[in-house]
C-alpha cells in the first residue's frame, strides 16, 4: 500500500511539474513568432523601398505638327500587262522583211515582219515590241514564236479581299497602287469584284481587280499594295499616340506645362487615327510641345529583377486600327 502510495504521489507530482512548464513553453512560441514577423516585417519594408527607390519617373517630350493622316485597307497584288500578244509562224519560211526592233513602240495595224510564204505580222494594238526573234534572212519553222508586243502603259492587278473586308469594297472606290520596290504612286479605282469565293482554310477569299496605267521603270510581274483609305484629314494637326494619356473615363489628355512649370492635364479632342498618329481637332495647335508621362525602372539584385518582370512602364494611350492593314501618316508643317 505503501509503494502504491508513493507512486501515485511521483506521478502527481510529474503532472503537477508539467503544468508549471506549459505557461513557459508558449510564452517561447510567442516570442518567436513575434520575432520572425518583425524579421519579415522588416524584410517587406526594405524590399518596397528598394523597389520604390528604382523607378525614376520623367517625361517624353512630343510636338504636335500639322499633316495628312488616313487609315486604310492594304492588299498586296502584281501587275499584269493588260494586252500581251507573241505571234508564231503560220508555215515554214524566210524572214523577208523587218519592220520593228526590239524596244520600236507600235500603233495598232502597224507591220511587224514578213515571211517568205506570204505571211505579214501586224500589231493588233499600241504598244512595244519586246521581243523580236529573227533577223531578216532567218529560216522560220511553223510554229516557232517571231516577236512579241506588250502594252507596258496599261497594266491591272488583282487583289484577294477576305470576308471581313469584302463588304468595304465596292466596285469604284478609289485606290492607290504602290509600287514595292520604286515606291511608286499611281491613283485608280477598283473595276470588278468577283464575289464567287474562293477558300483559304476557314477563310473565304474574292478577287478584286483595278486598272492602272503606269510609267516607264514599271514592269508587269512587279509586286505591289493596293490601299483603300477609309478615313483620311488632310493638313490638321497631328500627334503621334504615345503622347496621349486616358482617364477613367477614356477622355484623352495629354500633359503641359503651366505659366510655373508645372505639369498639367490638358483634354483634347481627337479625329482620325492610324494607330500611330491621331487628328486633334481640338486642345491644341500645331507647335505646342506636350509630355507623356515615362516611369522608368533601373537598379541590382532583386530590384533588378522585379524591373525586368515590369520593364519600362509608360502612361500613354493606345490605338486601335481596326482591320485596317495599313496606315498613312504624311508628316508636315511644324
Amino acid at each position: 500500500m505503501e509503494t502504491a502510495g508513493s507512486n501515485f504521489q511521483t506521478e502527481e507530482a510529474k503532472t503537477k511539474k508539467k503544468g508549471k512548464r506549459k505557461p513557459r513553453h508558449i510564452f517561447r512560441k510567442i516570442i518567436l513568432t513575434l520575432l520572425m514577423l518583425a524579421i519579415l516585417s522588416g524584410v517587406g519594408l526594405y524590399l518596397y523601398n528598394s523597389l520604390r527607390a528604382q523607378y525614376t519617373v520623367t517625361y517624353q517630350a512630343y510636338t504636335a505638327s500639322v499633316g495628312t493622316i488616313s487609315n486604310a485597307l492594304s492588299f498586296n497584288g502584281t501587275l499584269q500587262a493588260v494586252h500581251n500578244a507573241s505571234y508564231t509562224a503560220n508555215n515554214k519560211g524566210t524572214v523577208r522583211t523587218i519592220y520593228a526592233q526590239a524596244g520600236d513602240q507600235v500603233k495598232a495595224g502597224d507591220k511587224l515582219l514578213r515571211l517568205s510564204n506570204g505571211q505579214v505580222v501586224e500589231a493588233e494594238f499600241d504598244g512595244e515590241v519586246n521581243v523580236m526573234n529573227f533577223a531578216e534572212g532567218d529560216t522560220v519553222a511553223a510554229g516557232d514564236t517571231l516577236c512579241q508586243v506588250v502594252d507596258f502603259v496599261h497594266m491591272k492587278t488583282s487583289i484577294r479581299v477576305d470576308e471581313y473586308d469584302i463588304n468595304d469594297v465596292h466596285v469604284g472606290d478609289a485606290v492607290r497602287v504602290i509600287t514595292t520596290a520604286s515606291e511608286k504612286t499611281f491613283n485608280t479605282t477598283i473595276a470588278a469584284i468577283n464575289h464567287t469565293s474562293s477558300s483559304t482554310g476557314n477563310v473565304a477569299y474574292y478577287t478584286a481587280t483595278a486598272y492602272v496605267d503606269v510609267d516607264n521603270g514599271v514592269y508587269p510581274g512587279m509586286q505591289v499594295t493596293v490601299t483603300l483609305p477609309q478615313a483620311e484629314a488632310v493638313d490638321v494637326v497631328v500627334l503621334r499616340m504615345d503622347a496621349i494619356s486616358f482617364d477613367e473615363k477614356n477622355s484623352a489628355f495629354v500633359y503641359t506645362r503651366d505659366e510655373n512649370g508645372e505639369m498639367q492635364k490638358t483634354y483634347i479632342t481627337t479625329g482620325v487615327s492610324n494607330g500611330s498618329y491621331t487628328e486633334i481637332k481640338s486642345g491644341l495647335k500645331s507647335g505646342d510641345t506636350v509630355y507623356a508621362e515615362v516611369k522608368t525602372a533601373t537598379g541590382n539584385g532583386i530590384a533588378s529583377m522585379m524591373s525586368g518582370l515590369f520593364g519600362q512602364t509608360r502612361y500613354v494611350g493606345g490605338g486601335n486600327s481596326g482591320s485596317s492593314n495599313r496606315n498613312n501618316y504624311s508628316g508636315g508643317k511644324r
